[in-house]
């Protein structure tokens, strides 16, 4: 199988509070909510990069839609990581996710393999890291 990554789905308990979070807080695109119309239906696409999207999900549809029971949350399953170009980018970033509304978890710094980072949740507990590595730059 070769991987093509092109939506990731995070599932969220309130679809209008994650859009604000996303799109007034973080500054995300998005065209909104949209499905509404559809039992289980209401989503929000948010464009990442080119070939890759954010989608916001009501948990329970998600958990509907995959025919499997809605579980209590666990940060620890996994994360998401940004990339960025500097230790002061690492840092513009983490004070954005803050006066969004995200908790800091591991305030950003120096990290064990030669790069910068730190970790913050959104508010539905997803964890997000941000990162300056020095041997995986963005290509922008």
């Amino acid at each position: 199988m070769r991987p093509r990554v092109s939506l990731i789905t995070l599932g969220v308990d309130d679809l209008d509070a994650a859009v604000r979070f996303y799109r007034d807080g973080l500054g995300f695109a998005t065209e909104g909510i949209v499905g509404e119309e559809f039992e289980d239906g209401a989503v929000a696409f948010f464009d990442l990069q080119p070939g890759l999207k954010l989608a916001l999900w009501p948990r329970r549809s998600l958990a509907k839609d995959s025919n499997v029971a809605v579980t209590p949350r666990s940060p620890s399953e996994f994360m998401l990581a940004h990339n960025v170009r500097s230790e002061a980018e690492v840092d513009r970033v983490m004070a954005t996710a803050a006066a969004a509304g995200a908790v800091v978890t591991k305030p950003a710094q120096k990290a064990f393999w030669g790069g910068y980072t730190g970790v913050f949740q959104d508010p539905d507990g997803h964890l997000w890291e941000v990162a300056y590595n020095p041997q995986l730059l963005p290509d922008d």
